[in-house]
């Protein structure tokens, strides 16, 4: 793969400073195309219908967490990333995995 995610290392290290990039290119890799489009690529935590995406796209089906679990990793991640008006999605979903302690579903 390539080193594209590089450029989305610093963006998740600022949360998670000991983020691991392995998982970083996973989730850039599994996002992919999506990434290329600058409104695609951020979260918005008080778009309703993007958070049910999230939660139906990256936290059920990849994370394999309930519904429940979902919207608790996504209320914190949220909460983490509020200073931020730009939620990379690639940073939102790292934190999403790490609060939800599912991290090793990624790497």
């Amino acid at each position: 793969m390539s080193d594209r995610y590089l450029k989305y290392v610093d963006g998740v290290k600022k949360y998670a400073s000991d983020a691991s990039d392995e998982a970083i290119r996973k989730i850039v890799a599994y996002c992919g195309i999506a990434l290329q489009s600058k409104d695609a690529s951020l979260v918005s935590c008080s778009d309703k219908e993007e958070l049910a995406r999230v939660r139906k796209g990256w936290c059920t089906k990849k994370l394999g967490l309930s519904a429940e679990d979902a919207d608790a990793a996504i209320a914190k991640t949220c909460e983490q990333m509020k200073g931020d008006r730009q939620k990379s999605r690639v940073a939102f979903y790292y934190l999403v995995a790490q609060n939800s302690g599912t991290l090793d579903k990624v790497a």
